[in-house]
Parts: structure tokens; sequence; C-alpha cells
């Protein structure tokens, strides 16, 4: 019974982090899988989302300039609203670049954000991150299985609304126009499709639910740091959205559940037979069989696991 429970344990951890990661996918999937925008930033648009739930509603602290003690419910709506509202300025000063030029200045901007959160301490508590940060229904639940599996019915819950509403949005007229445009961005102006709108639209919505993703990691791991949204985080999100197929909402959830298990595997195997005075430069081997495993579904499956049909509409 013991080890059934040591399991089940184990499961709920592994399924709450990739629920989250498949909330953030989906957001990445609409912004390049639908749109075509290729943004490099994510891990910025994540941190967002975490430090702003985790600010709202932590207790307040001395010597920091935040802690409101919010509800949880009212911290993941604020994570939302506020990385759309960066989305949407990032999105009116970059998104007139194309390609190459729009990764380069995602990156930047991620890269610039994850510093703040390094240096500003009195806010983000710099390299000791924020602390404190209330997980709901803890108090009734305690800090065993049973929470573990209550927050894993919130985030699955948070999953299943953001999957229907982005569903509902893409394939409505507004999702065809997103298609029009990520094919064929002048043939859509031709038809007198403002293709800049959409393409801040759409960048908006998925940095929306970048940051709501970041606020279910935040409030289940009860702590952050900046070292949590290094660009590493960036590759993997990629990884997820490219294995499990982008253009395609189930892909890019099946995606988050399946390069995250092969992370956790591949962490796992070279704990156990790697020395552990090497595993600190070991780490970096994921990485390598995470770009193995792209490199395979390009070669095998190049629209992913679930991708993009065809004609759909």
């Amino acid at each position: 019974m013991s080890d059934f429970n040591g399991l089940l344990s184990y499961a709920s951890f592994f399924l709450v982090f990739a629920t989250a990661y498949a909330i953030i996918t989906l957001g990445l999937n609409l912004q390049w899988g639908y749109t075509g925008l290729f943004n490099v930033g994510v891990a910025g648009f994540v941190a967002i989302g975490a430090y702003t739930s985790a600010l709202l509603t932590t207790p307040h602290q001395d010597g920091h300039l935040a802690g409101f003690g919010l509800p949880v419910a009212v911290g993941m709506i604020a994570a939302m609203v506020i990385t759309g509202l960066v989305g949407a300025s990032v999105g009116v000063l970059a998104l007139r670049l194309r390609q190459d030029y729009l990764a380069i200045t995602t990156f930047g901007i991620a890269v610039t954000i994850q510093l703040v959160a390094n240096n500003a301490t009195a806010l983000t508590g710099g390299p000791f991150g924020v602390q404190f940060i209330p997980r709901p229904l803890q108090a009734w639940l305690g800090t065993g299985l049973p929470w573990t599996l209550a927050y894993l019915a919130i985030a699955l819950g948070l999953l299943g609304l953001s999957y229907l509403a982005i569903e509902a949005l893409v394939k409505s007229p507004w999702g065809r126009v997103l298609r029009a445009i990520r094919e064929d961005e002048d043939a859509a102006n031709a038809l007198g499709k403002k293709s800049f709108k959409y393409r801040l639209q759409s960048f908006t919505i998925g940095s929306m639910l970048m940051g709501l993703g970041g606020a279910v990691y935040a409030h289940f791991v009860g702590f952050i740091a900046p070292d949590d949204f290094l660009p590493i985080l960036t590759f993997q999100l990629w990884a997820m959205l490219i294995v499990g197929g982008a253009g395609n909402n189930r892909g890019a959830i099946l995606g988050a559940y399946v390069v995250w298990a092969f992370w956790t595997a591949a962490g796992g195997l070279m704990r156990d037979f790697i020395p552990q005075a090497e595993q600190a430069r070991a780490a970096s081997l994921q990485v390598v069989l995470i770009g193995c495993l792209i490199s395979l579904m390009l070669v095998l499956k190049p629209r992913g696991i679930y991708g993009e049909r065809m004609g759909s509409t």
C-alpha cells in the first residue's frame, strides 16, 4: 500500500508540472502554430505571471514592496492580465519585425526580465526569490498526497478551460484569419485584413496563457527564483510544441506531457548511472537528449505526433 501511495504521489507531482507546461505550450502554439510568431522569450512571460501572482498573494514581509495576501484566484487572474499587458506592449514595439529579428527581440526581452528579477531585490527578493507563496486548499488538506491531487485537479481544470477557449477562438473566423496571415500575410492584407492587429491579439492572448502557466507553477512549488526562468525553459517549451505538433492544440498538450516525461526519465537515469561528482556537468546531457528527440521527430514525423492536419479549418 505504501508503494502504491508513493507511486501515486510521484505521478501526481509529475502531472502538475506537465499540466502547467501544457498551459504555457497552448499559448506558444497560438503564437507560433496558428500565427507564425517566433517568440523565443517564453520564459520571460512565464516569469511575469509567476512573480505577479506570487507577489500579490504572499503575506507582507519587511523589506519587500509587495506581499498583499490576496486570494490565489485573484493572483492567477492578475497574472494573466499583467502578462497580457506586457505582451501587448512588447507586441506593439516588436511585431513589425519578422522571424529572426522578432526572435532576437523576444529573447532579449526575456533575458532583461530575468535580470530585473535577479536584481530588483526589494520587489522580487533578487537571487533569493519569493518564499511563502500560498498553496490553495493546503490549510484544509495539509501538504501530503490529498493536497497534491487536489491541486492537480485545479491545474487540469485550468488547462481544460484554456483548451476550450483557444479551440473556440481558432475555429472561429478570427482563427482562420490567423492561419491566413501565417501562410501569406501579403495576401491577407490584400483581402482587407489588418494583419498587425491580429498578430498583436494573438501575441497578447498567448502571453496571457504563459502567465497563467507561470502562476500555476508558482503556487505549486511555493517558491520561485530567477533561476527558474532561464532560457533553458524556453527551449523545453519549444521542444514540447515541436514534438507534440504545432498548429494543433491537442498536439501542444500531448507534447508537454511527452517531453516532460522524457526529460524526467533522462534526469533519473543520469542520477542512477552517473557518479554524483559528475552529475552537475552531466545535466547538460538532458538538453542534448531533447535535441536528439527533436531531430528524430523532424525526420520521422515533421508535423509532430499530433500536428496540424492539411486542409484543417
